[in-house]
C-alpha cells in the first residue's frame, strides 16, 4: 500500500504493508525513541502523536495513517527542548523505558491547550489523567507529575 505520511515535519511516501505497526516502521527508519514496552497498548511506552493526538505505536496500523502528520519523541525534542528540559531539571526519569510515553503525553495536553504556558490553573488531578495510560516502575510519578507541570508553566 502506498501512503504518504509526514514524520516530525519530513514527508514521507511509501509503499509498505498496510498491517506493518506504527513502532516498527518507526523504528525501521531509526527513531528508536519510541519503545516497545508492553506490545499491547497498555503501558505507553510507544505513545507517539497522530494529528496532534496522543496514540499507541504498537497498535497503531501504517495503513490507518495515510495523510497523518506523525510527531515522535525525537520530533518534540527538537521543536520543544523545554519540554525535555523540564523531565531533565525534575529528575524525571530513571531508567528511561517509560520516558518518551510520558513526554509525548505532556506534548499531548500541551497541544490540546493546557497549560499554554500559564499552567496556574492546572491541577496535579489534569496532569495525572493525561499521564493515566503510561506506567512507571521507576520513579514514583511524583518527579513526572513535577516535569509536566513545570513544562506547562513555562
Amino acid at each position: 500500500m502506498k501512503l504518504k505520511i509526514e514524520v516530525n515535519k519530513t514527508a514521507i511516501e511509501v509503499d509498505v504493508d498496510a498491517t506493518t505497526s506504527l513502532l516498527d516502521w518507526l523504528r525501521s527508519l531509526g527513531l528508536t525513541g519510541t519503545k516497545e514496552g508492553c506490545g499491547i497498548g497498555v503501558c505507553g511506552a510507544c505513545t507517539v502523536l497522530a494529528d496532534d493526538l496522543p496514540v499507541s505505536a504498537c497498535l497503531t496500523m501504517l495503513g490507518a495513517l495515510d495523510g497523518c502528520k506523525v510527531v515522535t519523541v525525537e520530533g518534540v525534542s527538537e521543536t520543544d527542548p523545554g519540554l525535555v528540559e523540564a523531565f531533565v531539571d525534575c529528575e524525571a526519569m530513571q531508567c528511561g523505558i517509560c520516558t518518551p510515553g510520558h513526554v509525548m503525553a505532556a506534548a499531548a495536553a500541551r497541544r490540546a491547550g493546557i497549560g499554554s504556558g500559564d499552567a496556574s490553573g492546572v491541577v496535579d488531578e489534569e496532569i495525572r489523567k493525561w499521564l493515566a495510560g503510561n506506567l512507571c516502575r521507576c520513579t514514583g510519578y511524583e518527579t513526572i507529575v513535577a516535569a509536566v507541570r513545570s513544562y506547562l508553566e513555562r
